[in-house]
């Protein structure tokens, strides 16, 4: 029978890769989206409904409020809230509505500021997170825990098979590249850009560029949100335990924020200088993780850093 799949988030970078994906891959399927105007997530009656009146047989739950450094500072209560609720109203709504499999969607800022690298899933909750961040990254480490919590009360009783994967940071086709609220890779794209066609002499970065960040292309992110969700349930469950279920996803190579702004500044073509704020945050001094768990099950990331950045500049240009 043809299976409904319905992707939250399907208008954002993660979604609609998702969305690609799928339809380069799957046959028998039906893709479900609903934009934020037609369905509220954080509006617990409405999903509520949705999944009531639909058949929904699998969610990819890429729907959650997300941003850089300057965006998490500076609204830290929507961050916490909206993903809160976000995750809380499609997780149990699916599972209300019999929804047996649901991929949800975190990051890998949910690991401890100063965990040791590379990050495994094993490193949850043993330390302090990182304080820009940390109202978001407690929202998707209560998401983990719901999937983890869903299956051990109802795995055995109503068949539930809710994962977890915790992509690594995403750029690609359909990021934000807002002037504040972006994450490094959109942001340094487009002050590259506008330096370049401006003629200006510097582009401006926050903090030192010594923080070591791992990256990857949405598009490898997205085919491993696929490869984890048609996992076969005694292979994945031989890889995870119920109280650590959640699977990394990154490309295993980190670059230092400056190593990273020299890559785009040849990527974009631009010729000035780059200066460094230094009375703007750093954030973590290094995020890498480990994903040798998701490794060995055959998966790994294909698309180089180099390659990734010129696809993400030529989507930006267009």
């Amino acid at each position: 029978m043809t299976q409904r799949i319905y992707v939250a988030g399907h208008r954002g970078m993660a979604g609609s890769a998702i969305i690609r994906e799928l339809g380069s891959t799957e046959t028998d399927i039906e893709i479900v989206t609903r934009t934020r105007d037609e369905l509220d997530l954080t509006d617990q009656r409405a999903v509520r409904d949705f999944f009531g009146s639909e058949r929904i047989d699998q969610v990819y739950l890429a729907a959650a409020k997300v941003g850089g450094i300057h965006a998490n500072n500076t609204y830290p209560a929507e961050f916490i809230y909206e993903n809160l609720m976000i995750e809380a109203n499609v997780i149990d709504a699916a599972f209300r509505s019999g929804v047996k499999k649901l991929l949800l969607l975190g990051s890998s800022c949910i690991y401890p500021r100063l965990a040791e690298h590379p990050m495994a899933e094993t490193a949850l909750l043993t330390g302090r997170l990182e304080p820009t961040n940390e109202p978001y990254a407690i929202a998707k480490i209560a998401g983990i825990k719901l999937c983890e919590s869903y299956n051990r009360q109802y795995g055995d009783t109503h068949g539930l098979d809710y994962r977890s994967v915790m992509p690594t940071n995403l750029y690609g086709p359909g990021d934000n590249y807002h002037p504040e609220n972006s994450h490094v890779i959109p942001a340094l794209i487009r002050r590259f850009h506008e330096a370049k066609l401006n003629g200006a002499p510097s582009v401006q970065m926050w903090g030192t560029g010594a923080p070591r960040r791992e990256f990857l292309y949405v598009d490898d992110m997205a085919r491993a949100c696929v490869y984890v969700m048609n996992l076969d349930k005694v292979t994945y469950d031989q890889h995870i335990q119920p109280m650590c279920s959640h699977m990394n996803v990154g490309s295993g190579e980190d670059v230092t924020i400056l190593e990273l702004a020299e890559t785009i500044k040849g990527v974009v073509g631009y010729v000035g200088e780059i200066a460094f704020d230094l009375s703007k945050p750093d954030g973590s001094p290094r995020k890498l993780m480990d994903s040798q768990r998701l490794n060995s099950l055959g998966w790994r990331a294909r698309v180089s850093l180099i390659d990734g950045l010129a696809m993400a500049y030529s989507d930006f240009a267009n």
